[in-house]
């Protein structure tokens, strides 16, 4: 079955959080605070703003992956950025080319919208997922540090 990817729309809303939830799994695990209602209206949110999107890869008529991309600020040194928040592929669909397509797709949103570059954070625990970004040619540019307020 061929694999597309669109946005998002609230009828997606269902889908997203049961994708989102598969990054709780090991090596993840769950945020702190997290809860569906606050998973629904960061969900919503996405969809309705201006500057962010939820790309869904769907398969027929199944959602198999997410992109949730967000368009934040303007950098002195690099221009406009683009954030990857969560990019999440189905257990079933790993390495099926699903996250590549994600990936492209984010890409293609953030030069759209005149961004230099897109960024993410990837959770230290997550060695496939990092094979994964060094092999779509992303670079190891950064550490992130949180500072967890709630």
């Amino acid at each position: 079955m061929t694999t597309s990817i669109r946005k998002a729309t609230p009828a997606d809303e269902d889908t997203i959080l049961n994708l989102i939830r598969e990054l709780f799994e090991p090596p993840g695990g769950f945020p702190a605070g997290f809860t569906d209602q606050r998973g629904r209206e960061g969900i919503r949110y996405a969809i309705e703003n201006p500057n962010s999107d939820i790309l869904l890869a769907v398969e027929g008529d199944t959602g198999v992956g997410i992109a949730s991309v967000y368009r934040d600020y303007l950098s002195i040194r690099d221009g406009w950025r683009t954030w990857l928040q969560d990019l999440v592929v189905t257990s079933n669909q790993r390495s099926s080319g699903v996250g590549s397509k994600l990936l492209s797709a984010a890409a293609d949103w953030a030069r759209e919208r005149g961004c230099t570059h897109l960024d993410l954070a990837s959770g230290l625990g997550r060695k496939d997922a990092h094979r994964f970004y060094e092999r779509e040619d992303m670079q190891r540019a950064s550490y992130v540090f949180r500072l967890q307020l709630d």
